[in-house]
């Protein structure tokens, strides 16, 4: 009798702990921000930024170093000198409410299409890192496997939106053919959207032939299934091979996030309004000229923020100013009604420790509370960009989607019954036992799964172990567990057969 009981107790607790460690798919759909935003500046704040860039623009002008760029906006009224471009406000402005204030990226599950803009918010990984650091927590290049792995994981993380692309550099393909294999890893390893490669209007190009091939040309051309970011080589200058990737993609029709790269103190003024102001002229710039390409083209007014540290050099990521710029982007992007891209957990920590976790969090709160609708590098991001971690990418998800239960904002569907059980219990008792709690105690509160709550003695008995090494150790579990959504096997010969096709003509080597 003795032994019956006690495997039976051997019993619960393996099954206890085979449901902890199932893997189930899950896929949030895109929040619905319920809390409202945060406002830092007043009107004549607002104002002012919002003037400063007009006149960046009328006076200092803009470069567009891309001859027909240039031609289209001579034809389209600037004043163009060379490659300076003096763009008049109302030109500049007309252009810009010619860009939708939301849109729908469609995905291959189409119950993980992406609703962008108003008070929706997405969420997206990391994106561009040479380096990646593993499962032994060794830092070095990344490889085709490592992206895999990495579109696998957003694949499976539910509040990951996009399956993103280039989370990591995959240095083992050759630099002419590596767009092609970043782009089927996310059409192959997710059914979510993916970005696009911008690196060269061909390699744009190659992407949405194979989005065609995916999804039809129709369908295409109706509206995007990816969207792509471009970067503006500040201080105002849109170079050549960002500005024909954005030709390519707003002319068929596909989002393109039109992101200025600021590292404030380096490439903008040593203040953060100043910054703002020049970023935003930049960002408007950027959008009017995708207008002038195909009107009603569906693009992001984006930005990626860091503070240049005056001590070294390096950047800086979770300051008080990149939250201040944060929000103050936010007021521009809603006073010009368009969607609005930010940069989430963002780190400039060699390691997953407190100095992650600190900068990740201090940025994302604000990123989070400026109105965001689209947020890349939300998880995986480490070494200021440089690394993309395993086990951080498992322990940024949790946290987004503690992001996304505080974006739900309270919740008063029990709030009833939950009187009720005070009622009942009155002074001086407790609730465990309670109808009330029996029936919610697994979804009234976010419990975590990677962050260790338990007793010092449970957690010793555990294996004594780090976030580092739970991340790791959840990222192995989740991989060992992943199965690959449906593709249709035709759809999939098509591309590989278009890869073939495209390799065979372009070369090993960058020449």
């Amino acid at each position: 009798m003795a032994a019956t009981a006690r495997e039976g107790r051997r019993g619960g607790r393996e099954a206890r702990r085979q449901a902890r460690t199932a893997v189930t798919i899950r896929a949030l759909p895109v929040l619905e921000r319920q809390i409202p935003v945060y406002e830092v500046l007043n009107a004549e704040g607002l104002e002012m930024i919002h003037e400063a860039s007009l006149q960046i623009l009328e006076q200092v002008g803009i470069e567009f170093r891309d001859d027909e760029a240039i031609r289209m906006w001579r034809e389209a009224g600037a004043d163009v000198q060379r490659y300076r471009v003096r763009i008049p406000r109302d030109l500049l402005m007309g252009l810009v409410a010619k860009n939708p204030s939301r849109f729908t990226v469609h995905a291959r599950n189409p119950l993980r299409n992406t609703e962008i803009g108003g008070n929706n918010v997405a969420f997206a990984p990391t994106y561009g890192s040479p380096f990646v650091y593993d499962f032994n927590n060794q830092r070095r290049y990344g490889t085709l496997q490592d992206l895999n792995q990495f579109h696998q994981l957003a694949y499976m993380a539910p509040a990951m939106h996009n399956t993103g692309a280039v989370i990591c550099e995959p240095v083992d393909i050759p630099i002419p053919k590596r767009h092609l294999h970043i782009t089927y890893s996310a059409i192959k390893h997710s059914d979510k959207p993916f970005m696009g490669p911008v690196t060269a209007p061909e390699r744009a190009a190659d992407a949405v032939r194979m989005a065609q091939i995916v999804f039809g040309t129709d369908v295409v051309d109706a509206g995007p299934v990816m969207i792509s970011l471009v970067n503006c080589n500040s201080p105002l200058v849109w170079d050549e091979t960002m500005l024909g990737a954005l030709k390519v993609y707003a002319r068929a029709g596909q989002s393109v996030i039109i992101s200025p790269f600021v590292l404030a103190g380096a490439n903008t003024p040593a203040s953060a309004v100043g910054s703002v102001a020049q970023l935003n002229a930049e960002a408007l710039a950027g959008i009017a000229f995708a207008q002038l390409c195909r009107p009603g083209s569906p693009m992001v007014y984006g930005h990626f923020l860091a503070a240049v540290s005056m001590r070294s050099g390096a950047p800086m990521a979770g300051t008080p100013e990149i939250a201040f710029m944060n929000l103050m982007i936010g007021q521009l992007a809603r006073k010009y009604g368009l969607p609005l891209r930010s940069s989430g957990m963002i780190a400039g920590s060699k390691r997953v420790d407190a100095q992650a976790a600190y900068e990740s969090i201090q940025t994302m709160w604000a990123v989070f509370l400026s109105g965001a609708n689209y947020i890349m590098h939300c998880a995986g991001w480490n070494e200021a960009g440089l690394g993309a971690s395993f086990a951080k990418f498992v322990l940024d998800c949790e946290q987004i989607e503690m992001f996304y239960q505080l974006g739900q904002g309270p919740q008063f569907g029990d709030f009833e019954a939950a009187l009720a059980a005070v009622r009942e219990i009155g002074p001086g008792g407790h609730y465990l036992g309670t109808a009330h709690t029996r029936e919610h105690f697994q979804s009234a509160f976010f419990m975590p799964e990677l962050l260790d709550n338990n007793s010092f003695e449970q957690w010793e008995l555990d294996g004594a172990k780090d976030a580092n090494q739970r991340g790791v150790e959840a990222a192995r579990h989740l991989l060992a567990n992943y199965e690959p959504p449906a593709l249709d096997p035709a759809v999939d010969e098509a591309l590989q057969a278009f890869i073939r096709e495209r390799e065979a003509v372009l070369p090993d080597s960058v020449t």
